[in-house]
């Protein structure tokens, strides 16, 4: 009998981040490993440095696995390699007259986030557009313990404000989780604290589960 998959928590949850420069220590290995150490509601592939070519081989290896896992993907900025091998969803950061026409585009076949908001202002500019998700912080600056403040600031107005959810980028920190959570986005992202040299994956993942269960706030029904 094939077991039924659990329903997601009802609290902040993961988003990953994933780029494959050899720097990065995301390769597609390591990817899909964090994914086997517990609730991780999305990815997101970042081609960095790589090309065209090398990314979407990276997201070929990828995607069909982490689909099986119940985890959402989305590719940033590459529309066509997100056609191509099948992701849930991509991540545009620009203007909110081609978010929507992104958004109209891929109606039915692709989900649409957006990021690159540093003001109110611009947010909810962004949120005109009716994307399916904000992000808050930039791929990559993910450098210091703790969440950028101005990235706390604006998830935690945003979330109690507007019903487009928001995902707010962590620390390089595994308990930078609880501070996101404390905000009440529904989501936190975490890249370095999971990909970083030394680091097992899939015990990050697990950990960042496990502070979320204990001290994250529930959302209401």
């Amino acid at each position: 009998m094939t077991e039924k998959p659990s329903p997601p928590p009802n609290r902040c949850r993961l988003v990953l981040i994933a780029d494959p420069r050899s720097d990065a220590g995301a390769s597609a290995e390591r990817v899909l490993a964090a994914l086997t150490g517990g609730d991780v509601a999305s990815l997101i592939l970042v081609a960095g440095a790589v090309d065209e070519a090398e990314f979407q081989k990276y997201c070929e290896t990828i995607v069909p696995k982490a689909q099986e896992l119940g985890v959402a993907v989305i590719v940033a900025g590459d529309t066509r390699a997100a056609g191509r091998v099948g992701a849930d969803g991509i991540h545009l950061e620009t203007n909110k007259t081609e978010i929507a026409e992104a958004i109209s585009k891929h109606a039915g076949k692709l989900f649409v986030g957006t990021g690159g908001a540093k003001t109110r202002h611009d947010a909810l500019e962004l949120g005109e557009a009716q994307p399916d998700y904000i992000f808050f912080g930039r791929f990559g600056y993910d450098n210091t313990p703790e969440p950028h403040p101005r990235n706390l600031g604006l998830g935690e107005w945003w979330a109690e404000i507007v019903q487009v959810p928001c995902i707010v980028l962590g620390g390089n920190q595994i308990a930078s989780v609880e501070a996101v959570a404390a905000t009440g986005a529904e989501f936190v992202a975490l890249s370095a604290a999971v990909f970083a040299d030394q680091t097992d994956p899939a015990g990050a993942v697990a950990a960042a589960n496990a502070l979320l269960d204990e001290r994250a706030p529930r959302f209401e029904d």
